[in-house]
């Protein structure tokens, strides 16, 4: 049930996210064809888009508990409502970064810590965010014309794990006393969506957004990055976008107090940009019982403060709890949300449901780094009516529709044979299948770009092609190629051209070094040799964008620390520019974005770039 249950609570306030947007554009990675200009903040993506100096910071700021339940029922008077939601106090901020100029739709969030805590500090609670990309990005706001274009209007979420939770006195406060007693292994529940985000240079809120929460406990075999139980998808038109302008949401039946409880916190529109919910008539939810839909109850998203309070979790009935009857006929039925604008008639079909046979498959980490000769461990659950399937079938295939490629940048998911993995699998009495994804050598297909980025999706097998399916439930991957230094490794044989794309790509460097200076690089050995040596997950890693193979790294530790007879690491002789191969350009995206467009760049460029996955809402006129 993970963060879905009776016993949670929310918060609400602002991130700060300032990822560098030069790496944004594939064709930066070409050392030969990249120019000063490319790191200016300009109007183009041949520029250095809208953020080029980002820092990839993800920060919590002004974080507030909103509110707490116990057995369903809201808590008053607990020393927990006036607390804050608060980032580290003691090392360095978490950092988010993209898996791949190509697959720039999962970004992961690396290193945060969380903290329970008093408005001076107190820690009552901290726990390490075990890393996760976001998931389900839509345009949310489709009001606000003002700002057509650009991330401002998307919401997107997040959900894992904190792991090796620290407990302080948190005697007066009898809700984290049963907080701390309800979950299991020093891990809590934590989900949050992610709004409003500012993108406009200069305003006083630049890189900042809306976010909100729930944390709640975590059980012991149950996923960490997505609910075990009842998902709910919307309804399509011809362009891929929600019908009934409701979301992707999940929802468990709790039958201890005879509830559904629903997170709707990322699946109903907003009135303009990180506004309030967008009026879109009465919503309720109902089962289907035989042919007809029995209505359970009535979301009261229009109430003051209904978001921030709540996150968009709600339990159903508000007023009553389920009879026995509904339990056993909701058991095996599908659950649907439904919308009706004032004054229209009842809508035929829900605005969004789940599948027909209530099946559903989802991997639980589902994005992966591979060097040559590792494998990936997925772990895969599978689901019917919210319930573990014992011995489901799962087909697993090769998708690359998630990722992006375009007119002009390489190829993406070539060649296949770089990555290999069983074409179905069988799940345990538990609803629960591993299979492994073994990674081989690509062979450098996308030539200034170290390796390839492949998908893979579980979907029920046997499914008809009019099942819905979620898109962003796959398996994203980097597989890495090998890299194989001069030796004696030296700056011109092998490691100057490295040095020289992370020079390119993130000029916040420049506030402490010249990456592409050798003289620089020899005035700050000994941070350089803590960075790169840094566990992926530890904020203080170098590089900030985790896109160093095994290989690369260790050539550039030995490098750093094999000294010459001057104190320096081996410079090597000059050699001639090497024009890198033309890398076979991709088919998918449009061969151009509007000039609106390119002013934004951004998640809403790369949405367009994807090779064949929905757009939800993003704009069309680069189509």
């Amino acid at each position: 049930m993970s963060y879905l249950t009776p016993l949670r609570l929310h918060f609400a306030g602002k991130f700060q996210a300032s990822p560098s947007t030069v790496n944004n554009n594939a064709l930066h990675f070409n050392n030969a064809t990249f120019q000063p200009s490319d790191q200016r903040r300009e109007a183009g993506q041949t520029d250095g888009w809208w953020n080029p100096s980002g820092d990839a910071l993800f920060r919590l700021a002004e974080c507030k508990v909103t509110s707490a339940f116990r057995d369903g029922m809201p808590v008053s008077e607990d020393p927990v409502l006036t607390m804050r939601i608060a980032d580290t106090d003691r090392k360095a901020p978490g950092k988010m970064a993209d898996l791949d100029p190509e697959q720039q739709m999962v970004s992961e969030i690396w290193g945060l810590e969380v903290r329970i805590c008093t408005d001076d500090g107190k820690n009552l609670l901290r726990g390490e965010y075990e890393t996760t990309a976001f998931t389900e990005l839509w345009a949310r706001d489709i009001v606000d014309l003002s700002n057509p274009v650009g991330d401002s209007k998307f919401s997107a979420v997040y959900q894992t794990v904190l792991t090796n939770v620290e407990w302080f006195d948190t005697s007066s406060s009898p809700f984290l006393e049963e907080l701390r007693k309800s979950t299991d292994d020093s891990e809590l529940s934590i989900k949050f969506n992610v709004d409003g985000y500012d993108m406009t240079w200069g305003s006083p809120f630049f890189t900042y957004g809306r976010i909100v929460g729930t944390i709640g406990p975590q059980r012991k075999n149950e996923p960490k990055r997505f609910t075990l139980g009842r998902h709910l998808m919307p309804n399509l038109d011809g362009n891929g976008n929600p019908i009934g302008q409701i979301f992707f949401c999940p929802a468990v039946v709790d039958k201890r107090t005879a509830r559904i409880i629903i997170d709707a916190g990322n699946a109903l529109p907003t009135n303009g940009i990180g506004g309030p919910q967008l009026d879109i008539g009465n919503v309720w939810m109902a089962y289907r019982k035989g042919a007809q839909w029995q209505s359970v109850g009535e979301i009261d998203y229009l109430k003051p403060e209904w978001y921030s309070n709540t996150a968009g979790v709600v339990a159903l009935p508000a007023d009553r709890t389920l009879t026995r009857t509904e339990l056993a006929e909701i058991a095996d039925s599908p659950i649907a949300l439904f919308a009706q604008s004032k004054g229209a008639p009842p809508p035929p079909q829900p605005a969004i449901s789940e599948p027909e046979n209530g099946q559903y498959v989802r991997a639980d980490r589902f994005v992966f780094r591979l060097n040559p000769g590792e494998q990936a461990e997925v772990e895969l659950w599978a689901t019917q009516w919210g319930r573990p399937q014992p011995g489901a079938p799962v087909t697993l295939t090769a998708d690359p529709s998630g990722l992006q490629a375009g007119t002009g940048w390489p190829n993406v998911a070539v060649p296949l044979d770089a990555i290999s993995f069983p074409p179905t699998v069988t799940c345990d009495n538990a609803g629960r299948a591993t299979f492994s994804i073994k990674a081989s050598p690509p062979n450098n297909p996308r030539c200034y770009i170290d390796g390839q980025v492949y998908g893979v999706r579980p979907l029920p097998a046997g499914i008809l092609s009019d099942y819905p399916v979620n898109p962003w439930d796959f398996v994203s991957l980097l597989v890495w190629d090998q890299f194989v230094p001069d030796d004696p490794i030296t700056w011109y044989g092998s490691l100057q051209p490295i040095f020289q794309q992370y020079a390119n790509l993130y000029p916040v460097m420049q506030r402490f070094l010249d990456l592409s200076s050798f003289d620089s690089i020899c005035a700050n050995l000994q941070i350089l040799c803590l960075a790169f040596g840094l566990n992926m997950d530890n904020p203080n890693s170098m590089p900030v964008t985790r896109d160093l193979s095994a290989s690369k790294r260790k050539a550039i530790l030995k490098w750093l620390t094999t000294l010459d007879a001057d104190g320096k690491p081996a410079l090597g002789t000059p050699k001639p520019n090497g024009e890198c191969p033309t890398a076979p350009s991709g088919d998918a995206g449009p061969a151009t974005l509007s000039p609106q467009m390119i002013a934004r760049g951004g998640k809403e460029a790369a949405m367009l770039r994807r090779k064949g996955a929905p757009n939800y809402g993003a704009s069309t006129e680069a189509q």
